[in-house]
């Protein structure tokens, strides 16, 4: 059983893991030994069970896929990664890869393509269907700009939620506070937080309040 590839599901609807469990039980060198509903649970089945693949749908609640893999990359975790999605847009592909996905799947993908992923991934290659490989070629082909464009405020895309979270947070109130000021749950305020830190790409309150107060967030 050494050369068993154990793979994680993350995937908000049901009936899609479902779906994938069902065309994997055949097949002798695959196991599927954990799911997650959420970004949040896909991290938690990472970290808990050590699957050798995830396979990750982009849009899931709390975190997003491509977020998924953004943190666990950050964590130095070495886990293949094949996103499965509907979405094929060069925005979420380029996001993706450079995320740090090993592999780019559509939901339309025949059992064989799909089969073909896993198991070049697990080998340590990359796997990309043939549309998305044409996005990547297309991006690698494109001439490159020395300066790099500013982020502007529109680009930040903050909800009204993560900027009451944003004031709550440069008050000196801790998730547990907000959570009670807010009426929401901790996890939720959680989330809040590393999604607005994400979007104004800082690491810390210091860098967080210069950053708000470069865009005018307050």
């Amino acid at each position: 059983m050494s050369n068993t590839i154990r793979v994680a599901l993350a995937d908000d609807h049901v009936f899609v893991r479902d779906g994938i469990k069902s065309l994997l039980e055949n097949e002798e060198n695959i196991v599927v030994i954990g799911e997650a509903n959420d970004g949040l649970e896909a991290l938690a089945v990472v970290a808990s069970q050590k699957p050798d693949l995830l396979i990750v749908d982009i849009k899931m609640p709390y975190l997003t896929g491509i977020e998924v893999i953004e943190q666990l990359r950050s964590e130095n975790n070495l886990i293949k990664i094949v996103v499965l999605t509907m979405c094929e847009s060069e925005e979420y592909v380029l996001k993706s890869v450079k995320a740090g996905a090993d592999g780019y799947l559509l939901k339309g993908s025949s059992k064989e393509e799909f089969l073909k992923a896993l198991h070049t991934v697990s080998n340590g290659g990359k796997y990309f269907s043939g549309d998305i490989s044409s996005i990547l070629v297309d991006q690698l082909t494109k001439p490159s700009l020395s300066v790099s464009k500013p982020i502007t405020d529109d680009e930040l895309m903050i909800t009204k939620r993560e900027k009451e979270i944003l004031k709550l947070l440069l008050s000196g109130k801790g998730n547990k506070e907000i959570a009670e000021v807010l009426d929401i749950s901790k996890r939720t305020a959680e989330v809040h937080r590393f999604n607005l830190m994400k979007k104004l790409k800082v690491k810390n309150l210091i860098e967080l309040s210069n950053k708000a107060t470069e865009f005018s967030l307050l």
